[in-house]
C-alpha cells in the first residue's frame, strides 16, 4: 500500500509520448489487433503546481506548449544579487512581446504578436519551483495540427538524443510526472505511510475507485486549488501497486479548526456506500455550538472493507494530530465496526438510531401485522425509561408476532447496547442522535449528492456546499450575539440562559422551560442523606390527540446541587429537561447550576475556547508552523466577522502584519 499526495509516477496514468524526428508529433502505436493507443495530455498549467528544479518546470511547460502547438522562451528572470541565484522566472509563448525594428536591408518578417500566454514560476522553501501566475489564452492561432518547428522543441529533442543509449530505437518516450503540490509538505512531515507505521492489514489490490473521464483531472485540480487557497489544507491519496487510486481523504482548514472545538461526538456518514451511490463518499461530521452539522473531513473509499476503512480512519486521525473523539456514531456495517474498534479503541462506539428505524419498513414491511409491529417497536425504543421496560416490551413484541426467527431483529437485539437510548444514558451525544420518534437527521451533503453524482460533479459542488454551511453558521453567530431573545415565561431559568446560549440552543431549552407547565405533582418519595428522590408527573401526547400521564424519577443532591433525571435529556442533548427544572424550582433554586450550562452551546464559545495546541512544535516543519498559527488565527477571523467595527480593526492589524512580512521577503531578495 502506498500513500502519496499527488506526487507519484505515474499517477492517473498521465504519460506522454514524443517523436524525435520530423515534426515531433505524438506517436500512436498499433498493437497486434491494429488498434491505436491514444496519447494522454499532461495536466494544464495550474497555480500551485510544483517542480523539483527550474529545468523540470521548463520541460513541463515546453511539453505542454508542444502539445498545444506553440513554442516557449524564458522572457524574464530574477536573481538574488548576493548569491547570483535565480529565484523567479517568466516562461512565455515564443510570440510574446515585439522585436526591435531592424535597419537591415532584408529584415526577417515579424513573428511576434505580443502574446500574453505565460507562466510565472518562483523558488519556494529554497528547493522547489512553484507556478504562481498562469495565463493560457493566446492572441494568435494555436493548434497542434499546425506543423511548425520551434526552437524550444528542438532543445528538448537534442537533450533526449544525448541521453539516449546507442542501442535504443529512434523513438523516444518521455514520461511526465504528476508534479508535486504544496501538500507534499504534509507527507514530508509525518502524515504519510500511515499503514506502514501503524500496521494496517494488507488490502485487496483489486479494489479501487472507478474514475470516469474527467474525474482524475477534476480531483487533481481541486486539490491544487484547495492547497493554494486554503491554509492548513490536508489530503492523502492511497494507491495500489499498479498506481490505481484506492482511497482519498482530505480536510480543509475550517474542518481541522472545527474539530478543535467540536471533537466530543463525531458521526461517520457512509450513506453513499450503503446505498451504493456511484460516488463512494464518506464524511466525518460533528455538531457546532448552534446544533448545526459541521464537516470534519471527508473522502472517497474504493471498497467497503476493514482494510480500507482503517486506512481512511487513520488518515483522518493523523490529520487531527492523533486526538480521538469521545463518541463515534456509525451505521451497523460489520467492517466499519471492526475498523472503529481498531483505530478508536477508547471511543464509545454507537449506532445511529434514526438510520436503524428508517430501515424498519424495508426489513419488516412484508410481515403480517406490520403496523402493529412498528407501533410496538417504537414504543419499546423511544418510550422505555428503564432497561426492564425495554426488555419487557421487546419480548412481548417478539412473542405476539412470532418474530423469534427474524435475523434482522435478532441482530438488533444482540447489539441493543449500541443503539437503544435506554442503554446509552451515560453517553454524551451533543444532540447528534434523535431520541424521539418525530426527530429526523439530514446528511451533511444532503441536496448536493444523488445516486449518480460523479467525482467531478461533487468536487465542483463542494465549495458551494461548504460556503452555504459556513454562511449559515456565521449568520447564526451574528443573530445570537446581537439579537435579544423573546421570553415566553416569567421563569428565571429562561432569563438566565437567554444571556448565555446561542439562539438555536436557547429555543430548544426554552421549550423545556415551557414544558414545565405540563408537569405536575412534583413530590418527594425517598431521602438518603443529601440525596433526595422525586417523582415528577407529566402529561404527554401519544397517538393522535390522546394524552397519558408518565412518571419521571429525578435525583437531587442538596449539598452540591447535582441533579439527574431518568429521561437523561442532559446527556442526549446537553441541556436540562423540564423534569429537572421542576425539581430545582421546587427546591427554591433560581438559577441553573453552572455545571449544567455547557460552554459548547454558548454564544462566545469559539472566543473563549481557543485550542492552540501544544507549544512543543518543530519550528523547522512548515506543517507544524502552519497548524500552530492557524489555531491562533481562527478566533481573529471569527471575531472580525461579528461587526463592522471589529472587521475594520482586524483588517487593519492583518494588513500591518502583511506589510511586515513583505519587508522580510524584500530583505531576502
Amino acid at each position: 500500500m502506498e500513500e502519496v499526495c499527488l506526487n507519484s509516477e505515474p499517477v492517473f496514468d498521465m504519460v506522454d509520448e514524443y517523436e524525435v524526428e520530423g515534426d515531433c508529433s505524438a506517436v500512436e502505436h498499433d498493437d497486434e489487433t491494429g488498434s491505436k493507443h491514444s496519447k494522454k495530455e499532461p495536466p494544464l498549467p495550474t497555480i500551485g503546481l510544483e517542480f523539483d528544479s527550474f529545468d523540470e518546470a521548463y520541460d513541463y511547460y515546453n511539453i505542454y506548449a508542444k502539445e498545444q502547438g506553440f513554442g516557449i522562451r524564458v522572457s524574464n528572470s530574477w536573481f538574488r544579487t548576493k548569491k547570483k541565484e535565480r529565484y523567479r522566472a517568466k516562461l512565455s509563448c515564443s510570440s510574446a512581446g515585439f522585436k526591435k525594428k531592424s535597419e537591415a536591408n532584408n529584415p526577417r518578417p515579424e513573428t511576434r504578436t505580443g502574446c500574453p500566454a505565460m507562466v510565472v514560476i518562483r523558488l519556494v522553501d529554497s528547493k522547489r519551483w512553484r507556478i504562481v501566475e498562469v495565463e493560457l489564452e493566446h492572441n494568435h492561432q494555436v493548434s497542434p495540427q499546425i506543423k511548425r518547428f520551434y526552437k524550444s522543441h528542438k532543445k528538448m529533442i537534442l537533450a533526449a538524443r544525448k541521453a539516449r543509449p546507442p542501442a535504443e530505437p529512434v523513438t523516444e518516450i518521455h514520461t511526465i510526472k504528476l508534479y508535486r503540490t504544496a501538500a507534499m509538505d504534509a507527507v514530508s512531515n509525518g502524515f504519510s505511510n500511515v499503514s506502514e507505521r501503524e500496521g494496517i492489514h494488507q488490502p485487496d489490490h483489486s479494489k479501487h475507485l472507478e474514475l470516469k473521464e474527467g474525474d482524475a483531472y477534476a480531483v487533481y485540480n481541486f486539490f491544487c486549488r484547495m492547497k493554494l487557497t486554503n491554509p492548513n489544507f490536508f489530503y492523502l491519496m492511497d494507491f495500489d501497486d499498479d498506481s490505481r487510486l484506492k482511497n482519498v481523504f482530505w480536510a480543509d482548514a475550517r474542518s481541522r479548526a472545527a474539530y478543535g472545538y467540536f471533537s466530543d461526538t463525531v458521526a461517520i456518514d457512509t450513506t453513499c456506500l450503503t446505498s451504493k451511490y456511484e460516488l463512494p463518499l464518506i464524511s466525518f461530521v460533528g455538531v457546532n455550538h448552534h446544533g448545526q452539522s459541521v464537516l470534519l473531513g471527508c473522502g472517497f473509499l474504493g471498497h467497503k472493507s476493514v482494510e480500507y476503512f482503517v486506512w481512511i480512519f487513520r488518515a483522518w486521525l493523523k490529520c487531527m494530530l492523533g486526538h480521538q473523539p469521545q463518541v463515534i456514531v456509525t451505521d451497523q456495517c460489520k467492517p466499519l465496526q471492526i475498523a472503529v474498534s481498531e483505530v478508536f479503541p477508547k471511543a464509545r462506539h454507537c449506532f445511529c438510531l434514526w438510520y436503524i428505524m428508517q430501515r424498519v419498513p424495508e426489513k419488516l414491511g412484508g410481515l403480517r401485522g406490520f403496523e402493529e409491529i412498528k407501533r410496538q417497536l417504537n414504543k419499546a425504543v423511544y418510550n422505555s425509561l428503564k432497561i426492564i421496560e425495554f426488555e419487557t416490551s421487546w419480548t412481548e413484541m417478539i412473542k405476539k408476532h412470532g418474530l423469534g426467527d427474524n435475523k434482522w431483529l435478532q441482530t438488533l437485539y444482540e447489539e441493543r447496547k449500541q443503539w437503544v437510548p435506554v442503554y446509552l444514558k451515560d453517553t454524551f451525544f451533543s444532540g447528534m442522535i434523535p431520541i424521539r420518534e418525530n426527530e429526523s437527521l439530514n446528511a451533511f451533503f444532503d441536496g448536493y449528492v444523488h445516486k449518480h453524482t460523479s467525482f467531478k460533479e461533487f468536487v465542483d459542488k463542494y465549495d458551494l456546499a461548504l460556503y452555504r454551511k459556513h454562511l449559515k453558521e456565521a449568520t447564526a453567530d451574528v443573530q445570537s450575539k446581537n439579537s435579544s431573545f423573546e421570553l415566553k415565561t416569567r421563569c428565571n431559568f429562561e432569563v438566565q440562559l437567554s444571556k448565555a446560549y446561542t439562539k438555536e440552543i436557547f429555543d430548544k431549552f426554552q421549550s423545556e422551560v415551557e414544558g414545565m407547565y405540563s408537569c405536575f405533582n412534583t413530590r418527594q418519595v425517598t431521602a438518603n442523606g443529601p440525596i433526595v428522590t422525586y417523582i415528577v408527573k407529566e402529561r404527554v401526547e401519544i397517538e393522535g390527540n390522546e394524552k397519558e400521564v408518565r412518571s419521571y424519577e429525578v435525583l437531587f443532591e442538596t449539598n452540591q446541587v447535582d441533579i439527574r433525571c431518568i429521561c437523561s435529556l442532559f446527556n442526549y442533548k446537553g441541556y436540562l429537561c423540564r423534569h429537572a427544572l421542576n425539581v430545582l424550582n421546587y427546591n427554591g433554586v433560581e438559577e441553573v447550576p453552572s455545571r449544567y450550562i455547557l460552554r459548547r452551546w454558548c454564544k462566545d464559545f469559539k472566543f473563549q475556547h481557543v485550542d492552540r495546541g501544544s507549544t512543543d512544535i518543530d519550528v523547522y516543519s512548515p506543517v507544524d508552523r502552519q497548524s500552530h498559527f492557524h489555531n491562533y488565527a481562527v478566533p481573529i477571523v471569527e471575531g472580525g466577522a461579528q461587526s463592522e467595527e471589529q472587521y475594520k480593526i482586524a483588517l487593519h492589524e492583518l494588513q500591518e502584519l502583511l506589510n511586515k512580512f513583505n519587508l522580510v521577503d524584500d530583505s531576502l531578495v
